[in-house]
């Protein structure tokens, strides 16, 4: 199965937090499963980084990189496709970063990992518990 993890599941993951349900951790677990990061959730954390509105302990610049080798985690990258996606989408949801990763989860076919029940609107398969 190809994972595109939530910017709050990745940084649960990471953090080995009891927040995340146990199925959604299995899933992230299986070696099976191809594990993605968009490099939006990437651009977020370090946004809320620099705001102080999230402590990682480190910079970003060493948190996410770090994480992302450890966990066998691919970066997925912004592609024009995904990014144009954004404009036809309904504004079921306004967040510029769910709104890029549901595009980009249409887009390559990707089952979002992630609490946000406002996904479910764009008929994108969102798992969580």
């Amino acid at each position: 199965m190809n994972l595109l993890l939530d910017t709050h599941t990745f940084l649960w993951f990471v953090a080995d937090d009891a927040q995340l349900p146990g199925r959604a951790k299995e899933l992230i677990e299986n070696p099976d499963n191809r594990k993605l990061v968009s490099i939006a959730t990437c651009w977020e954390i370090s946004i809320k980084v620099g705001l102080k509105k999230l402590d990682l302990g480190e910079p970003a610049s060493i948190f996410l990189p770090r994480h992302l080798a450890a966990n066998h985690f691919e970066l997925l990258p912004i592609a024009m496709s995904h990014a144009t996606l954004v404009e036809r989408l309904p504004l079921h949801h306004r967040d510029p970063f769910d709104r890029l990763l549901i595009a980009q989860a249409i887009v390559e076919g990707l089952v979002i990992i992630g609490i946000d029940v406002a996904l479910d609107a764009y008929g994108v398969k969102r798992i969580w518990n």
